[in-house]
């Protein structure tokens, strides 16, 4: 009996597990147990959503902290989203109430007296965001050993997350700058549903620490039944993602892609997700129009990020309800792992753009019944015959084809890709190390910057020449023993709440009601004006620029909002998937009537016009269309090469596109059998992505790379958003 981990488990949590009506520990929470227990090693926990990841962290972390109570805050977590602390918060502290552990949320919607009480008690679990983690760095340098000292774990949820992003990067930083607070170093525990690549998640999990990293084997998905539905729509609005598109199809019938997602949802509690926020907004009002008409209830909500933090946590207590319907649609703020039990269906409207992400919502539905279900649900407009070829490809239909397939035939996921140019990140992280310290020397800021594991290969002579177009732009300042402070400039950007985020933020305008604050918005409206936000719509009644903030009040109807904001890649192995599925007879079991219908009809014109011969068709006279079947950072090289090789060796101009599945352009040559050999031709001529990068142009994709000096904005282009070695790799397929 002594051998089986459950009983190493606090008397606390053991009672805790039988009054939630657990037979036994899972297979991952007893390997968790065993490794925590048994050994001095980080541990990378990579199984499917509803798994018990959580509590296989949680269960001997806090048994450990519990048994031997350390000086300060005994557990660390760090969380990508508020929605998902918020979630763990709860589930914590019902676990931690009667042992007399405290558990601490910090993040932006957390009151200022929590944060103060936590800063007079250290002790328990933090639950923090990178962005509040970034504000401890900098505000309460002197309080930190305090803080942090007899650190025992850090648990870092949603790896995958961010091992892909800037923020992950920052959170690498973070931790090697509070290192030296730590009397010993922590044991990391790293969370994930779906990792690709398990060596390179340890060695990021791993970082400069030095201590290995265990992986128990991962079970994923492959346990669970699913249930897989796609479905398309021809829509009668000749332009369905028009901003200005009409509430309904001209003879008052509603959208029929909105008819069958009210339909398939009704009387159930489901996540709709969509790629964008306009799109969650247009949807649910859509929905709210058709239970109106239908008269049945209104259960529809809305949440994504410009969403007002109260009335997100609103939501989402609304969607924990097991005893009441919810249809809410959500964007990336409901992807991460939030518990909704009682949750019976997933729609995805149009296709995720990976099979992470994919992955990572499915695994939303299914929790309690072993099922997880997902619709995907595509429209577009209906094609005339006069159309040309690459407006007559179901681009959106086939990638979630795609993805389903590369998960179902392979188990593949998307691997992370390494960023050799984070300047925007070293412009941040040499800001914020300048103001927790004060003055430093340049060679004691080099010290500390550069030996930190994300900016491993930034040179000095980089390093040195950022320091310099600082001192330039009065974000740094020069003292006469030569130390270096922030600059008047840097003083304002530093102290502004925003810079703790390395991430892009564009929404600026608060925009309330008379009673509380609905959401925030890009751009600063009109009196009069009409704005979608967190389910209906509102009218602009006063206008406050100063502030920043406008005041509405509620009315009837629907429009649409744009919120601007960056696209996400696609991979090569998903669009290269998408052309196979052009060229099988498979007649997929998940493919519903309008679906089968669409895929039907492409693979026949894919059969006439010779799709897999050829990447190259004439539109008309001197117009061109290229489908190179390529990803977005391959299909990206491929643009700029045609733009600024192209134009004086094949006079081609007017470039335009959807990446990544075309791009159009005009050329001089209007013979087919030429101009596809001398375009393949153009790309295995150039030597190095630098060619590919105006001298005059200044690239600005990330948050502080307007703070860069020209060079290294453009060394961020070449380095880290293009691709020509993959890019001449693919062409050489080209017929």
């Amino acid at each position: 009996m002594s051998n089986n981990p459950f009983y190493k488990l606090s008397g606390f949590i053991q009672e805790w597990i039988f009054s939630h009506g657990w037979d036994e520990l899972r297979d991952i929470q007893i390997e968790a147990c065993r490794i925590i227990f048994e050994t001095d090693k980080h541990m990378l926990l990579s199984t499917g959503t509803a798994s018990g990841k959580t509590e296989a962290a949680f269960l001997p972390a806090i048994t450990e902290i519990y048994e031997n109570p350390p000086a300060s805050i005994g557990i660390l977590y760090i969380g990508p989203l508020k929605a998902l602390i918020n979630d763990q918060f709860q589930r914590l502290e019902e676990l931690l109430d009667a042992a007399d552990v405290p558990v601490w949320r910090w993040h932006g919607d957390v009151p200022r007296n929590l944060k103060q009480k936590m800063l007079k008690h250290p002790s328990g679990v933090l639950q923090i965001t990178p962005e509040s983690l970034e504000s401890l760095l900098i505000n309460k340098t002197v309080e930190l050993r305090r803080i942090f000292g007899d650190l025992q774990f850090i648990v870092i949820d949603e790896v995958h997350v961010f091992m892909s992003s800037e923020r992950g990067r920052q959170v690498q930083s973070q931790l090697e700058r509070l290192g030296k607070y730590f009397m010993k170093e922590p044991r990391r525990i790293g969370l994930s549903a779906t990792l690709g690549d398990y060596q390179l998640a340890e060695q990021w999990l791993q970082g400069a620490t030095g201590i290995d990293v265990i992986t128990p084997a991962a079970r994923g998905l492959r346990n669970k039944r699913l249930k897989l539905a796609v479905e398309h729509f021809f829509h009668p609005n000749p332009n369905p993602t028009s901003f200005t598109e009409p509430a309904r199809p001209s003879g008052g019938k509603f959208l029929p892609a909105h008819q069958y997602v009210y339909e398939q949802t009704l009387g159930t509690s489901s996540l709709i997700f969509t790629n964008r926020r306009d799109e969650a907004e247009f949807l649910v009002a859509s929905l709210k129009e058709i239970a109106r008409k239908q008269g049945t209830p209104d259960y529809y909500y809305v949440h994504h990020g410009a969403v007002s933090g109260e009335l997100r946590e609103s939501t989402e207590s609304i969607i924990k309800d097991p005893n009441q319907p919810s249809v809410t649609a959500a964007t990336l703020t409901l992807e991460l792992g939030i518990d909704i039990g009682s949750l019976e269906r997933i729609v995805q409207l149009h296709s995720p753009f990976s099979v992470s992400s994919f992955l990572q919502r499915l695994g939303r539905s299914g929790r309690r019944t072993g099922v997880s279900e997902m619709l995907f649900v595509h429209y577009e407009p209906e094609p005339s015959e006069n159309k040309p070829i690459h407006e007559l490809i179901p681009w959106q239909l086939l990638q979630s084809i795609a993805i389903i397939q590369l998960y179902l035939e392979e188990r593949w996921i998307e691997p992370i890709l390494p960023h050799e140019a984070p300047f925007s990140l070293l412009y941040h992280q040499t800001m914020s190390i300048l103001a927790s310290s004060g003055e430093l020397s340049p060679a004691a800021l080099a010290q500390r910057v550069l030996t930190l594991s994300p900016f491993k290969n930034i040179s000095m002579a980089d390093f040195k020449q950022l320091l310099k177009h600082l001192l330039e732009i009065d974000h740094l300042e020069r003292m006469e023993d030569g130390g270096l402070i922030l600059g008047i400039e840097g003083e304002k950007i530093v102290r502004n709440f925003r810079f703790y985020a390395v991430f892009q933020d564009s929404v600026e305008i608060t925009v309330k009601d008379t009673t509380r604050e609905i959401g925030r918005i890009a751009h600063l409206p009109n009196t009069g004006e009409r704005i979608p936000l967190a389910g209906f719509v509102w009218e602009v009644t006063d206008v406050y620029p100063e502030q920043k903030a406008v005041l509405v009040e509620k009315v009837a109807g629907k429009m649409r909002y744009f919120w601007p904001g960056p696209g996400m890649d696609i991979h090569t192995k998903v669009l290269k998937r998408m052309r196979k599925i052009l060229f099988e007879d498979t007649r997929y079991k998940y493919l519903q009537p309008g679906a089968l219908k669409r895929i039907d009809q492409a693979r026949k014109l894919a059969r006439i016009v010779h799709v897999d011969k050829h990447v190259l068709f004439q539109l008309a006279g001197k117009k061109w269309c290229i489908m190179p079947w390529i990803g977005s950072i391959a299909y990206r090289t491929l643009q700029r090469l045609l733009d600024i090789m192209g134009k004086d060796s094949l006079g081609i101009s007017r470039i335009s596109g959807w990446a990544p599945y075309y791009l159009r352009f005009e050329a001089d040559d209007q013979e087919p059998e030429r101009l596809e050999p001398l375009v393949k031709a153009l790309v295995m001529q150039a030597n190095t992505p630098r060619e590919l990068v105006d001298p005059d142009e200044q690239f600005l994709m990330n948050k502080y790379d307007k703070y860069l000096p020209k060079l290294l904005q453009q060394k961020v282009l070449a380095e880290d958003y293009l691709d020509l070695e993959e890019l001449q790799q693919l062409a050489k397929d080209w017929k």
